[in-house]
């Protein structure tokens, strides 16, 4: 039997467009918003973030590096829950790409459409700061994961700030006329956007409080007890709040894993979210995003578990991890991970949903090429 979920798109189509069609109301067609896959135990979630193809990327060499990836964790999924387990999800939390061709879009797509036959999962993609800046109109993109046959994209013509704003609902029959037992909200959290091709002139972003709003209202909707597991882009105020928390003011909040540099939200009274003011107290267990590379960084603050997944692939830049820096936080980072050799941080992270009653279990994979013999770490939350 395949496990792997009837995947329902409501409405009975996968993306409305933005660029056509009368404008709705968020708050009125909450059900076009929604996509159904089927809830199961010990559903695994993969998130890859700022993978950040461009027009020069070498997609051959890329690719070997995603299929190295998605074969070490399905091979440690099986491992440690059975043959039968595998990935359900995968979540691009942005910045899929960077000043990308069609070419390269084209042959990201294609890899993600044959493993998802492959090894039977389903993909979801988030728009990042980067994902505006293409040789290529927004629309297309958002056209071309919409048309993907195993990728969940919905962009609605609609009232409501940013593109990537939809919801993954897990029933327990796969159907939308099933119980739900875990919701995955997605956020546009990504930076101001045109809708045409280079606009360099961008600003980094934030949770919009009508962002907020829609999801309170898909929240209550699915039930009122009904966990959540968020995902976006840009961290957001509370990163900086809980790092200062813990780190200047004392505060002892469970806290993992590495932070080399600023988590690159705005930092401003401006750009304050309410996203997670709010939705702690509608669902919320975890939320997950990336665009800081040098970060992994992950603390229970709040009730909600904040993290950072560890960045996808070696294009653009990421933090070397030195055994004998000097650096008090790349010496947290290598204690807190058990690590004792030099590593890129570089990889990917794996959420769990271990039950309905909202525990899940997080993992982050360090993955490294080398010619002796690949770098592989899995360190758990």
């Amino acid at each position: 039997m395949n496990k792997k979920n009837l995947l329902v798109l409501l409405p009975a189509v996968s993306m409305l467009l933005t660029s056509c069609g009368q404008v709705i109301d968020y708050a009125e067609h909450l059900d076009d918003y929604v996509a159904i896959m089927k809830y199961h135990d010990n559903f695994n979630i993969l998130q890859l973030t700022d993978i950040h193809w461009d027009s020069n990327t070498s997609t051959k060499s890329s690719k070997v590096y995603l299929a190295k990836v998605l074969k070490e964790t399905q091979d440690h999924i099986k491992n440690e829950q059975g043959n039968d387990a595998g990935i359900d999800l995968i979540e691009i939390t942005g910045d899929a790409f960077m000043l990308a061709n069609a070419f390269a879009v084209n042959q990201f797509i294609e890899f993600f459409e044959e493993k998802a036959q492959e090894y039977d999962f389903i993909y979801t993609v988030i728009w990042g700061n980067h994902d505006r800046h293409g040789l290529y109109n927004p629309n297309w993109l958002s056209e071309s994961f919409g048309k993907a046959p195993h990728c969940i994209y919905i962009e609605p013509n609609d009232n409501l700030y940013g593109r990537s704003n939809f919801a993954i609902n897990l029933t327990d029959n796969g159907t939308a006329n099933g119980t739900t037992k875990w919701q995955i909200a997605n956020l546009d959290s990504g930076a101001s956007f045109s809708e045409t091709a280079i606009s360099p002139f961008r600003d980094y972003d934030f949770i919009r409080e009508d962002q907020t709003d829609w999801f309170v209202k898909e929240h209550d909707k699915a039930g009122a007890n009904v966990p959540v597991i968020a995902y976006y882009h840009i961290p957001q105020d509370e990163n900086e709040k809980a790092w200062v928390d813990v780190n200047e003011n004392g505060a002892t909040y469970k806290n993992k894993f590495f932070k080399l540099e600023g988590f690159a939200d705005n930092g401003t009274e401006r750009g304050a979210s309410n996203f997670l003011e709010v939705a702690k107290d509608h669902g919320l267990k975890g939320a997950f995003m990336g665009h800081a590379h040098n970060v992994d960084w992950t603390v229970e603050y709040l009730g909600v578990v904040l993290g950072l997944g560890v960045k996808t692939g070696d294009e653009l830049y990421f933090a070397h991890i030195d055994v004998n820096s000097d650096d008090p936080a790349m010496q947290k980072g290598l204690a807190d991970t058990g690590i004792t050799e030099n590593f890129d941080l570089i990889g990917a992270s794996l959420v769990t949903l271990t039950n309905e009653t909202g525990d899940f279990d997080l993992e982050h994979l360090y993955l490294n090429e080398r010619t002796s013999g690949d770098f592989v770490r899995w360190v758990k939350w």
